[in-house]
């Protein structure tokens, strides 16, 4: 199904070519023509479709009958016109995702981030069931591309291309009956085991293996199907966590972990994450959550960036942030989603900050001290680029908390210091981050994930009240680099941090006195690198196997502890 928008309602009229361009092009595919194959596809027996001078194999419907050879050649460079090149988007035989392209929530996959919503859409005529539709028919900075490279120039895409995941299938298959029973009167369920274990194989502190796991039961209830109001729904996590994490104890570093579980569990049965509603408004033109929430559910995180165990579930400048609540610390909150174009879109947000050890069983609300208010804005441009409609993601954000922090330079200060310090204040904090990445081949598919993606990012916080004020990295994920297993995922990173001047300058000035910086910390920090590798492996229907390699540089943020080299092993089984 494709939306269709009437010609020009974006204001890009597509013009014909002139006739140097039009000589150029004609040229052009003369020459390309022979190496090219037309295939057939359904269309009017009396039309006789146009070569594409593309790409080889590709699928043509575009008729030539009562059209120039320029009016003809502009069409086969349209790449929305084009469509997918059928071996891009086929499927692997083993994926859990059905011929409609729109898999069954929640799955696995997004057991740390709310990213797919699964109410039923707010309007009966809703274009999407997925993604919220647009606000209006333009697009916004894909306009200024060509139609060669623009696959939604004049349309929207279908729900399938906006799935943000694989998926990973169920390991027991005989609950697929009571889950379609259930899923037809609301109610929707995922249970997740997640293992990791890293060992420290040279440098460190201490050679050895760390082991930590998680498990995770998320329910979703629709209410339009439970109850016939439309558009609600309500969406509940509660998980366990359990061992001990190798970055304290083996590599000796203490801002960045190296394992995506760790911490803010609480040691209880059943950890209370999420406890939110859901309500898509205007026509399935707006999204508005509320309740107990993660903020790093949706902002500056994705599946892709959860790939990875370092950056999973948002890079760690912002995770270290108290206001920033990072999965699995929730806190009360609202976030406001919205697409003013087909390609472009902005949420808003509004949390409560208390202390990231405030409440770690996540059921004693009342316990918590809110100390501010974390404003966080992201705009998104989501651009679908060639005829294989390759996703990018450009996500701008700005969050404002409002708490007033202590000036680094002065926490753990002795008073005879404090005069050499200088004038010292207290601040809220300010983030900063840009994260983009782009798919740069599709194969097995025509979700998100399907193909392989480059990805950077950066990110800064006020380095007056922060721990770590820069971040930097990027990196690959590509699927499908063997190519009969065109499900499993290489993926590559490096990453920079940087340790805020002002924490430097408070760090050195005890340092060169003589006092102890404590226990965890052997000299003044300045930054850290890592370099992290996985083979991430779909095994079977519900089983992901990943093994991991991962290059610390300067743990601890000095030259004091040696390069640490670690290998592991993550498992991921979803009942």
């Amino acid at each position: 199904m494709t939306r269709h928008i009437p010609p020009h309602a974006n204001g890009r009229g597509r013009a014909p070519f002139s006739s140097g361009w039009g000589w150029l092009l004609a040229v052009s595919a003369t020459a390309l023509a022979p190496a090219q194959q037309a295939h057939a596809q359904a269309v009017d027996p009396s039309m006789k479709p146009v070569p594409s001078i593309m790409a080889p194999g590709a699928v043509s419907a575009m008729p030539s009958i009562g059209m120039t050879q320029e009016e003809q050649i502009s069409m086969r460079l349209d790449a929305e016109r084009l469509g997918p090149q059928p071996q891009a988007i086929r499927r692997s035989p083993n994926t859990p995702i059905p011929p409609s392209g729109v898999p069954v929530y929640p799955s696995a996959g997004l057991a740390t981030m709310s990213v797919a919503p699964v109410s039923s859409p707010g309007a009966r005529k809703a274009f999407h069931q997925i993604e919220l539709d647009a606000l209006t028919h333009h697009e916004g900075p894909s306009g200024l591309l060509p139609a060669w490279i623009d696959a939604q120039h004049d349309t929207d895409l279908e729900d399938p291309y906006y799935v943000p995941t694989a998926g990973s299938g169920h390991l027991v298959p005989l609950l697929n009956p009571l889950r379609k029973r259930l899923l037809d009167h609301g109610v929707s369920f995922a249970f997740t085991y997640k293992g990791e274990a890293m060992g420290v194989i040279d440098g460190g502190v201490q050679r050895g293996m760390s082991y930590v796991h998680e498990l995770t039961a998320q329910v979703n209830f629709d209410l339009d199907k439970m109850a016939g109001i439309r558009g609600w729904s309500v969406h509940t996590l509660v998980m366990e966590r359990a061992g001990r994490a190798v970055s304290h104890d083996r590599v000796g570093e203490y801002y960045v972990n190296l394992q995506e579980v760790y911490g803010l569990s609480g040691n209880v049965v059943a950890h209370l994450v999420d406890f939110y509603a859901e309500k898509k408004l205007l026509n399935n033109h707006l999204d508005i959550s509320f309740g107990r929430m993660a903020l790093t559910h949706v902002f500056a995180t994705s599946p892709l960036l959860c790939s990875f165990m370092v950056t999973c579930s948002a890079p760690v400048a912002l995770k270290l942030d108290p206001g920033f609540s990072v999965y699995p610390k929730a806190t009360w909150g609202s976030r406001l989603r919205l697409r003013p174009t087909r390609d472009t879109a902005i949420q808003f947000g509004a949390y409560s900050v208390n202390a990231l050890s405030d409440n770690p069983s996540g059921w004693a609300w009342g316990s918590e001290k809110a100390t501010g208010l974390m404003l966080p804005v992201e705009f998104t441009w989501q651009p679908f680029l060639t005829r294989n409609r390759m996703p990018g993601h450009y996500v701008l954000g700005y969050a404002h908390d409002t708490t007033r922090y202590p000036d680094e330079i002065g926490i753990g200060l002795p008073a005879a210091l404090r005069t050499a310090a200088g004038h010292q204040r207290s601040a809220p904090m300010d983030m900063f981050w840009f994260e983009g990445d782009q798919m740069v081949y599709r194969r097995g598919g025509r979700n998100q994930m399907a193909g392989g993606y480059l990805m950077a990012g950066y990110i800064h916080n006020t380095p007056h009240v922060t721990s770590i004020s820069d971040e930097a990295y990027g990196g690959l994920s590509f699927a499908g680099v063997i190519p009969s297993r065109v499900t499993d995922r290489l993926g590559i990173m490096y990453s920079w941090y940087h340790v805020s001047h002002r924490k430097e300058a408070g760090q050195i000035l005890r340092y060169e006195a003589g006092y102890s910086l404590g226990a965890s910390v052997r000299a003044p920090q300045t930054d850290s690198h890592i370099i992290e590798a996985y083979y991430a492996i779909d095994a079977m229907p519900g089983i992901l196997v990943q093994p991991e390699f991962e290059y610390m540089i300067r743990p601890g943020e000095t030259k004091h502890i040696p390069n640490a080299a670690l290998v592991g092993l993550k498992v991921i089984a979803n009942l």
